[in-house]
């Protein structure tokens, strides 16, 4: 027997033979001190982003305000109609938008999100109806999200406790797309989009 048939022999026999159950009790409690909105909004606008707190009747004002310099605004197929006071481009009726459409200058996307996690700043978006495909929020240089309060969990186990279809692609958005080089100069847009704007509705 050769050294690497010995190696991958012992590797093998190495395999339990019966499923192995994993404890997933670590970090189950998420607590932190504090309102949890409040943190979310902190470090969101400590990542740049732009965050407008409203309620339910306010919600179309706020986008409107966001969206003033866009020439085109695309929505998923489940964002509500009354989000808007113009024109909205929905992907899927009838044409599903390519990378070239979503690239086009001036354009914006707007979305719902499935939860957001205060400490780490970050929204959660699972290709549900309102938030539709990644393509959505990859390409364009600009994303408003639309965040209900109730949608805000502490930490990242709460967050991935709500997420309905564990099956379904993750998105996780802390901030614009961002990267740095070795003289940490920072990029923005590279990755994603250059603007991130985050309506919370309380």
């Amino acid at each position: 027997m050769s050294a690497r048939d010995e190696i991958l022999a012992r590797v093998r026999a190495a395999r339990p033979q019966a499923p192995v159950s994993v404890p997933r009790r670590y970090d189950a409690v998420d607590a932190v001190h504090g309102d949890v909105t409040e943190l979310l909004v902190d470090r969101l606008v400590d990542y740049r982003a732009t965050v407008e707190r409203t309620d339910r009747p306010g919600v179309a004002a706020a986008i409107a305000a966001f969206l003033a310099d866009a020439t085109t605004v695309v929505a998923p197929a489940g964002v509500p109609d009354g989000w808007f006071d113009r024109p909205v481009v929905r992907d899927g009726r009838p044409k599903v938008l390519t990378v070239d459409d979503l690239d086009e200058p001036g354009l914006a996307v707007v979305t719902g999100c499935a939860v957001a996690v205060a400490v780490t700043g970050t929204l959660i978006l699972d290709a549900a109806p309102d938030q539709g495909r990644r393509l959505l929020t990859l390409v364009p240089d600009h994303h408003v999200c639309v965040v209900r309060a109730d949608q805000i969990v502490a930490g990242v186990p709460a967050a991935l406790r709500r997420i309905a279809d564990p099956t379904r692609p993750l998105t996780l958005v802390s901030g614009p797309s961002a990267t740095s080089d070795i003289e940490l100069d920072r990029v923005e847009g590279v990755h994603g989009p250059r603007r991130l704007e985050v309506v919370i509705v309380d």
